[in-house]
């Protein structure tokens, strides 16, 4: 079992666009229906989403840490379950 983080990083870019809009400083919260810290499946394995890009591509990681594809595509991809607070892996 292991808590997971709010926020921990810079919200807006540091250069203020004419008419004093800031831009986002990230990717949206939902990447093709999937959110940080979902728990997925990925070839028959529950990990967890650790990293979401614009295009479509995921850092899929267990709970420990190790590394299961440091940049898979969504398609291969099929939920478990959403974030919560405290993530729970069985092993």
């Amino acid at each position: 079992m292991r808590q997971v983080r709010g926020q921990n990083r810079q919200l807006h870019k540091a250069t203020v666009q004419k008419g004093g809009i800031r831009k986002a400083n990230k990717a949206a919260r939902y990447v093709h229906g999937f959110q940080l810290f979902d728990k997925v499946l990925l070839k028959g394995q529950e990990c967890f989403v650790f990293a979401r890009r614009t295009s479509g591509a995921f850092d899929v990681r267990c709970l420990d840490g190790t590394t299961v594809n440091a940049n898979v595509n969504y398609k291969k991809l099929q939920s478990v379950e959403k974030a919560s607070t405290l993530l729970v892996q069985k092993k």
